[in-house]
C-alpha cells in the first residue's frame, strides 16, 4: 500500500496549489454600502466581522480601499477617506490618525486611498489632493514626506513601498505607475493610460498592474515590455474581469487578483497560475457585494496566529 501511495504524496509535496487553501485566510474591507471588514476562510465562511461607518452626507461611499493585517495581530485600515485606523481583533481602536486636520492639511482636500506599517513602526501614508506621501510616527509626529509628481500624479489610489526604498504608486489620471525614490524623484513610469488601481513589483523584478477601469492585469519589465497579461475574461472561464484592484504575489509563484464591480455572476477575487490557469475562487456576494476593492490573502503564519487570537477571545 505504501508503495502505492508514495507518487500521490510526492505529486502532493511537489504541487503548487498542495493544501495552500485549507489554511487560507482572507482580509478584506468592502464599501459600497457594505460598509464592513471580515476575516473569512478560503471558503468565505467569516471568521471575523466588523461594521464600519457608512458613507458620509457628501460622498457615494466609505473608504475601504487599503487593507493590512499588522505583525501584532490588528488591522489597518480606513473608515473614511482620510482616517486611517489601527483596530485590534476585539474591536478596540488603538491609533488612528485623521489626514483631513493633522500635519499641514488643515482647510485642505485631501484623500487617503494607500497606507501601510512599516518595519520601523511608522506608518507611510499617501495624501491624494495635497499630492504627497508622509511617514508618522506612533505620537503622529511627521517624520518625512515627497511630493507627488505633476499632472495627474498627486491624484493616487493604491501606493507600495518596494524592497528597495522606493515607492510604487498608481495615479487614475493620467493613468501611470510610477516608481519614486525616498525624495520623490522619478525613477521609473509605466502609462497604462486606464484608471489604474493597483500594482506591485513581482519577484522576477518586473511590474504586475491592476489597470483599474481597463479590466486587465498587465506585468510589464522594467524596459515596459509586457509580457503576461489577461483582459476582459480569464482564458477558459466564465469569469469576466471588471475593475481590477489588488494584487499579490503568492509564494508558489500564482497571482491572486481583485475583480471589483464584476456583478453577482462573477467571484470578487481569483488566484491564477502564470499559465492562466484559475485555481481558486472568492465569491461572497451576499457579504461583499460589488464594492470589494481591498484585500489580503493571509500566509499560514498570519492564519494561525489570528486563529489563535479568535480562539482566545471566544474563552
Amino acid at each position: 500500500m505504501k508503495s502505492l501511495l508514495l507518487p500521490y504524496i510526492v505529486l502532493a509535496l511537489l504541487s503548487p496549489f498542495s493544501h495552500a487553501e485549507e489554511d487560507r485566510l482572507v482580509l478584506l474591507g468592502a464599501s459600497y454600502g457594505k460598509n464592513v471588514l471580515a476575516i473569512c476562510d478560503a471558503d468565505g465562511k467569516v471568521l471575523w466581522r466588523h461594521d464600519t461607518e457608512g458613507p458620509p452626507p457628501d460622498r457615494g461611499h466609505t473608504g475601504h480601499h487599503d487593507v493590512h493585517l499588522l505583525e501584532n495581530g490588528n488591522i489597518l485600515f480606513h473608515d473614511t477617506w482620510t482616517k486611517t485606523q489601527e483596530i485590534t481583533l476585539g474591536k478596540e481602536v488603538v491609533w488612528d490618525y485623521d489626514s483631513a486636520t493633522m500635519n499641514g492639511n488643515e482647510g485642505k482636500g485631501v484623500d487617503v486611498h494607500a497606507f501601510a506599517r512599516l518595519p520601523n513602526g511608522q506608518t507611510m501614508i499617501a495624501e491624494s489632493g495635497v499630492g504627497r506621501v508622509i511617514h508618522v510616527d506612533k505620537a503622529k509626529t511627521l517624520v518625512s514626506e515627497f511630493l507627488l509628481g505633476e499632472g495627474g500624479r498627486k491624484s493616487t489610489r493604491l501606493v507600495r513601498r518596494l524592497e528597495n526604498g522606493n515607492y510604487l504608486a498608481c495615479a487614475e489620471n493620467p493613468g501611470v505607475v510610477t516608481e519614486y525614490d525616498a525624495t520623490g524623484k522619478i525613477v521609473w513610469e509605466y502609462a497604462i493610460n486606464t484608471r489604474v488601481y493597483g500594482a506591485i513589483r513581482l519577484k522576477n523584478g518586473n511590474t504586475l498592474i491592476a489597470s483599474g477601469s481597463g479590466n486587465s492585469v498587465v506585468e510589464v519589465t522594467p524596459e515596459k515590455e509586457v509580457v503576461w497579461e489577461i483582459a476582459k475574461k480569464v482564458p477558459g472561464t466564465d469569469i469576466e474581469i471588471a475593475w481590477t484592484t489588488c494584487l499579490q504575489e503568492l509564494p508558489n509563484g500564482n497571482l491572486v487578483i481583485g475583480n471589483c464591480h464584476a456583478g453577482d455572476k462573477n467571484p470578487q477575487i481569483f488566484e491564477i497560475t502564470k499559465d492562466k490557469k484559475v485555481v481558486w475562487q472568492f465569491d461572497e456576494w451576499d457579504l461583499v457585494g460589488n464594492g470589494l476593492a481591498c484585500w489580503q490573502i493571509l500566509d499560514g503564519k498570519q492564519s494561525a496566529m489570528v486563529k489563535e487570537k479568535l480562539a482566545e477571545q471566544e474563552k
